[in-house]
């Protein structure tokens, strides 16, 4: 069974006058039209970028239709910076959806390396999957338009092991995506407790996970075009980031065969 306790601090956040308030839960009926959910681990540098460039974008919006409503979560990862404290990015990334008011939630990258612009196109891929009656739809973020430019500027080691991982993802878990890894995901609300209620990984693999999950309920998935720029400060490390991800990737198929793992129904955190 997933683990999706909370410890003390995570139950609660301060208001704007200082009033303790626990936090929203995604089981309940959503009262933004807007989450966006951000991972960040030792992210003081490029945060601040990325977070301007998207609160600008959400504010002109709102002036153009002030109807629009919006909400913009930032969980740390297990920062040891100035950031904060906690946990691995998909338990991160749970937490803050599982916390989340929007009718639609956005996973964006603390990086900043997709325009958050691009919103619009992963909400035309969302909206053309015509997620009715269920409401059951996701819409990735994709690079794979720019894998040829990118294989020109890597080494033949590298890029063995990205094909190595797109394999790998391919024969355990999701197929028919070609790029499961751009942190530019749009889910509706359904979509999102559906899938982070079975979601075990905590590292990098996460997002193929998700996939693996949303697969199997037979959620509908788009998956778009996004501007992408390399942004100096990874916090993978090229070889042994991939080896362990490869690793994770072999573990999530065999804990799902043997039943060590299963998909759950969606429940109330506590």
């Amino acid at each position: 069974m997933v683990d999706l306790k909370r410890h003390e601090k995570e139950k609660y956040f301060l208001t704007a006058i200082g009033e303790k308030e626990l936090f929203p839960s995604l089981h309940d009926p959503h009262s933004r039209e807007l989450s966006v959910v951000i991972p960040a681990y030792n992210e003081e540098l490029r945060m601040p970028v990325m977070l301007e460039e998207a609160m600008e974008y959400l504010e002109n919006r709102q002036k153009l239709r002030p109807s629009f409503t919006y909400e913009v979560i930032v969980v740390d990862d297990g920062s040891k910076d100035k950031t904060t404290e906690n946990r691995g990015k998909g338990g991160a990334v749970r937490m803050g959806t599982l916390s989340s008011r929007g009718k639609v939630v956005l996973m964006a990258d603390a990086d900043g390396a997709t325009k958050f612009a691009d919103i619009e196109k992963v909400e035309a891929g969302l909206h053309d999957l015509d997620p009715k009656p269920e409401n059951m739809a996701i819409s990735c973020g994709s690079r794979a338009h720019l894998e040829e430019e990118s294989v020109a500027q890597r080494s033949l080691f590298r890029t063995f092991l990205m094909y190595g991982f797109h394999f790998l993802v391919w024969f355990f878990c999701v197929r028919g995506l070609k790029d499961t890894q751009c942190g530019f995901k749009l889910f509706t609300r359904e979509a999102a407790l559906k899938t982070f209620s079975s979601l075990h990984v905590e590292r990098w693999a996460f997002d193929v996970e998700l996939l693996y999950i949303a697969q199997c309920f037979k959620i509908p998935i788009a998956e778009v075009a996004v501007n992408w720029t390399e942004i100096e400060g990874s916090k993978l490390v090229p070889v042994w980031s991939w080896l362990q991800m490869g690793r994770d990737l072999v573990f999530i198929r065999l804990r799902y065969i043997t039943g060590a793992w299963r998909l759950e129904s969606p429940r109330k955190t506590d």
